[in-house]
C-alpha cells in the first residue's frame, strides 16, 4: 500500500489553515484565468465551508487573482502576435515547420517534454495535422511521460 510523503502531507495541512486557503484560493483564481483549465470554484466554496467567516476576504482574494490572471493572459496574446510575426520570417519557424512536415502526427509524440511540447501541438493545429492520429501519438508520449515519472517518484520514496 502507497501512503503520502509526510512532506506532502505537512503542505497539504499548511494550505488548509485559514491564512493560507487564501494564497491557494488566489493562486488557484490566477491559474484558472490563464491557459490552465483549472476551476478555482470548488477550492472556494471548500474553504467556505470550513471558514463561512471569510466570505469576503475570499471573494475579494479570488477577484484579484483571477483578474491578474486575465491581465496576463492578455499579455501572452499580445507578445504572441508580435512573436509570430516575427517567426514568420525565421529560419528556425521554417526548419520547424519542416520537420513537422515531415513527421506529420508522429511529432505529436513528443508533445510530453517540457517548454516544447505545448507549441508543439499548437503548431500541430496550425497545420492542420490529422486530429486522431496526433492524439495517438500524444497519448503513446504522455502516458510513457506519467509512467516514468510516477514509477521514478514511487522508486525514490520507498
Amino acid at each position: 500500500m502507497y501512503t503520502i510523503p509526510s512532506w506532502i502531507a505537512a503542505l497539504l495541512q499548511w494550505l488548509s489553515i485559514p491564512t493560507h486557503s487564501l494564497t491557494s484560493v488566489g493562486l488557484v483564481a490566477f491559474l484558472s484565468a490563464t491557459v490552465l483549465p483549472l476551476p478555482a470554484e470548488p477550492l472556494i466554496i471548500a474553504t467556505l465551508g470550513k471558514h463561512p467567516e471569510m466570505f469576503g476576504e475570499l471573494i475579494a482574494v479570488a477577484t484579484f487573482g483571477n483578474t491578474v490572471g486575465s491581465m496576463v493572459t492578455w499579455w501572452m496574446g499580445f507578445e504572441l502576435k508580435q512573436i509570430t510575426t516575427k517567426l514568420q520570417t525565421s529560419r528556425a519557424h521554417q526548419r520547424a515547420l519542416d520537420w513537422l512536415t515531415q513527421l506529420g502526427p508522429k511529432a505529436c509524440f513528443f508533445s510530453w517534454i517540457p517548454f516544447v511540447g505545448d507549441p508543439l501541438i499548437v503548431l500541430a493545429g496550425w497545420m492542420k495535422l490529422p486530429f486522431w492520429p496526433c492524439v495517438g501519438y500524444m497519448v503513446i508520449g504522455k502516458g510513457l511521460r506519467y509512467l516514468v515519472y510516477t514509477g521514478g517518484f514511487v522508486w525514490l520514496v520507498r
